[in-house]
């Protein structure tokens, strides 16, 4: 792992392990705790491991588990099938090169021009590389100038997006985070995802504080209502689909519901 991919395999096992209550996992000792989740002792009796084998792992330090203690640790922090994934990915994380934006090659730029449904292409760090003209008639993308040309800016510092997903944005923004997480716990040490973290950190609220729970998800299709300025709200499912050209580009596309 590099630095950065053990500070957030640590950050991520701490996060987890403050979400465990001691009753759910079978312990009632009825001592009063001065901070919420389990002690990491407590995780690490769990898991069948030592105390400061597991300080060292929430640590960040220098330390290689083996998929046995990944499994183990899986199991005593009640991970799921994504964030045991994660966990894994985490693990064996090595030097990456370092993110450039991504280009989209002819074919999937005029596949999308010609569908008459809204379709955008994002790359690895979530930036707008291609879009249609219904695209643009419903999200407002053309509006965006080419620093801002990012979903997840456009999410949490373009006004526009609040009206776009009306009472539905808080829970929209939340399950972007999570999905986006997945990917720059990956790359948490390339430039190009820190400056992002860090606009999004500097310019909204709420991505501070989300962000800090570290929530993992991973992509799947489902629907969204949106409200269009002049046709008003309309529910729409939408899909992601990976390129074989580069899977770091995914195209999505919206369907009227």
């Amino acid at each position: 792992m590099t630095k950065a991919s053990r500070s957030e395999f640590g950050d991520f096992l701490r996060s987890r392990r403050e979400k465990l209550s001691p009753e759910s996992v079978g312990i009632n000792n009825g001592r009063r705790r001065r901070t919420p989740g389990l002690r990491r002792e407590e995780v690490a009796e769990l898991a069948g491991i030592g105390v400061d084998w597991y300080v060292r792992l929430e640590q960040g330090r220098t330390v290689s588990p083996s998929d046995t203690t990944l499994e183990a640790l899986a199991r005593a922090l009640r991970l799921g099938k994504v964030e045991a994934a994660h966990l894994r990915a985490l693990a064996r994380s090595g030097d990456r090169q370092p993110f450039t934006r991504e280009r989209v090659p002819a074919p999937i730029a005029n596949l999308i021009a010609t569908l008459g449904l809204p379709a955008y292409v994002t790359g690895r760090r979530w930036d707008l590389l291609a879009w249609n003209a219904a695209a643009s008639n419903l999200l407002g993308f053309e509006r965006l100038a080419e620093a801002d040309r990012n979903i997840l800016v456009f999410m949490f510092i373009e006004p526009d997006s609040r009206r776009l997903f009306g009472e539905n944005w808080t829970s929209e923004a939340r399950r972007m985070i999570a999905l986006f997480r997945a990917t720059h716990d990956l790359y948490a040490d390339d430039p190009a995802f820190v400056k992002l973290v860090e606009r999004l950190r500097a310019h909204s609220a709420e991505f501070a504080k989300w962000w800090n729970a570290h929530d993992i998800r991973r992509g799947a299709s489902g629907q969204k209502v949106l409200i269009h300025p002049e046709r008003g709200a309309q529910r729409y499912d939408y899909a992601t689909f990976q390129a074989d050209d580069d899977p770091a580009l995914k195209l999505a596309i919206y369907t009227p519901a």
